[in-house]
C-alpha cells in the first residue's frame, strides 16, 4: 500500500484526540504534518499543545510544524496555509477535524454557543478548504477530508440538537459539493465518521463514564483515514466513509484492538443507524 512519506498534512485540531491521531500515523510514514491548534500551554484538564505533538510526530518519524491557530479568524486560517506551504513546499492534504459540540436543545441553546460551533464546525471547513485548495491544486495525488457524518434528512438527528446537527452537516454539504466542483482539478474530497463514539475529551466531558468505556480509541479513525488519503485522488471524492467499514474492506478483522474496554458493548455514535 502506498503511503505518505514526504507529503503534507494540514491538520485542524490537532493538539488532541482524533486530529493528534492522524498526525501520529501519518507522520510515521515519515510525512510532514502542520499541527494547528489554539493550545500553546497545557491546560490541567486537556493535555496536549500544538508543541508537544508536533515533538510526538518527530519522534514518530515525521517533520512537524507548530502554528497557533482560531479556526473562527479567516484571516489567519489562509495566514497559516500559506506558512504551511511555504514551510515544506506545498499542502497535499488538508483534514478538516476541527470541531465544537454543543447537544443542546433550541430553547437551551444561546446565542453565543451558536455562534461557536456553526463558526469551528462549518464556517471553519468551508475556510480552511477555501485557503488550502490553491496549493491542494499542485499536488500529485490530493485530498480533503473532513471529520463529519453521512447525511441524512431524517428528523430523528436533528429534534434533539437542532443547532449542533446543522452545523456538522453543513461540514459533509461543504464535502459533497466541493468534491464536485473540483473534480476537474483531481482534488478528492471525502468525509470519515465514526462507527461508535471515540474516546475523545468531547466524549469524556458531554457523556456518562459508561459512554466513554463503551468507545473505541482515535487510534481506529486515524487508520481509516490513513487509508483514504493513500488512494487515488481522482478515484476517490464524494464519499461519506464510516471508520469500521473502510477498514473492514481494507482486511482488518480485529477490532477489539481499538476498544477502550475489550468486551464492552459498543455505544454507537451520533447520526448513524
Amino acid at each position: 500500500m502506498a503511503d505518505l512519506h514526504g507529503k503534507t498534512l494540514f491538520i485542524t485540531g490537532a493538539t488532541r484526540g482524533i486530529g493528534r491521531e492522524i498526525a501520529l500515523r501519518c507522520a510515521r510514514d515519515g510525512a510532514n504534518v502542520v499541527i494547528t491548534g489554539k493550545t500553546v500551554e497545557a491546560h490541567p484538564r486537556l493535555p496536549g499543545t500544538i508543541h508537544s505533538v508536533a515533538a510526538e510526530a518527530e519522534q514518530a518519524g515525521g517533520k512537524a510544524l507548530a502554528i497557533q491557530l482560531d479556526v473562527r479568524d479567516a484571516d489567519a486560517i489562509k495566514a497559516a496555509a500559506e506558512q504551511a506551504a511555504q514551510h515544506f513546499g506545498g499542502i497535499d492534504v488538508l483534514v478538516n477535524n476541527a470541531s465544537a459540540i454543543s447537544l443542546s436543545n433550541t430553547l437551551d441553546t444561546p446565542t453565543k454557543r451558536l455562534d461557536l460551533i456553526w463558526d469551528v464546525n462549518m464556517r471553519a471547513t468551508f475556510l480552511a478548504s477555501q485557503a488550502c485548495i490553491p496549493y491542494l491544486k499542485n499536488s500529485a495525488n490530493p485530498h480533503i477530508l473532513t471529520l463529519s457524518p453521512p447525511l441524512s434528512m431524517d428528523a430523528q438527528w436533528f429534534a434533539p440538537h437542532v443547532a449542533y446537527t446543522i452545523s456538522k452537516y453543513g461540514m459533509s454539504m461543504c464535502a459533497l459539493g466541493m468534491a464536485r466542483e473540483f473534480a476537474a482539478d483531481g482534488i478528492a474530497v471525502n468525509c470519515l465518521w465514526p462507527r461508535t463514539t471515540i474516546a475523545t475529551a468531547a466524549i469524556e466531558f458531554n457523556f456518562p463514564e459508561a459512554v466513554l468505556r463503551a468507545s473505541r480509541k482515535p487510534a481506529i479513525v486515524a487508520d481509516a483515514a490513513h487509508h483514504i488519503l493513500t488512494r487515488d485522488s481522482r478515484a476517490c471524492s464524494g464519499n461519506f466513509f464510516v471508520d469500521e467499514d473502510v477498514l473492514r474492506a481494507a482486511g482488518v478483522e480485529d477490532f477489539e484492538q481499538y476498544a477502550v474496554a475489550p468486551g464492552t458493548k459498543l455505544f454507537n455514535d451520533l447520526f448513524l443507524e
